[in-house]
């Protein structure tokens, strides 16, 4: 299986920066798409942004130009660098991957806990 665990969340007041962080573990074969999810209180959970292992990125339109999704293969982690945010942005945001194990040759979508993301004045 594959394990992720994020990071990086926290406070911030409008017009502020976070970068949250994502790190893979377990029996990886491959991180085919690695993304970041945001869900609100009593709100659907909603697609953020993805990247591909060859870097192609996607982007939400609500938080295109802001943020900004990176990865670093070595380290099996993918980053979201969050600038200008706005109240709307509170949420917790959740790490995602398509991915591979070297325990099952089919890929898989597996999931992190969450970390909790305020924007406020």
């Amino acid at each position: 299986q594959v394990q992720l665990v994020e990071s990086g969340g926290g406070l911030v007041q409008p017009g502020g920066s976070l970068r949250l962080s994502c790190v893979a573990s377990g029996s990886i074969f491959s991180l085919y798409v690695m993304g970041w999810y945001r869900q609100a209180p009593g709100k659907e959970r909603e697609l953020v942004a993805t990247i591909t292992n060859n870097d192609s990125t996607n982007y939400a339109d609500s938080v295109k130009g802001r943020f900004t999704i990176s990865r670093d293969n070595a380290k099996n982690t993918v980053y979201l660098q969050m600038n200008n945010l706005k109240p709307p942005d509170t949420a917790v945001y959740y790490c995602n991957t398509f991915a591979k194990s070297t325990t099952w040759g089919s890929a898989a979508i597996y999931w992190g806990q969450g970390t909790q993301v305020t924007v406020s004045s």
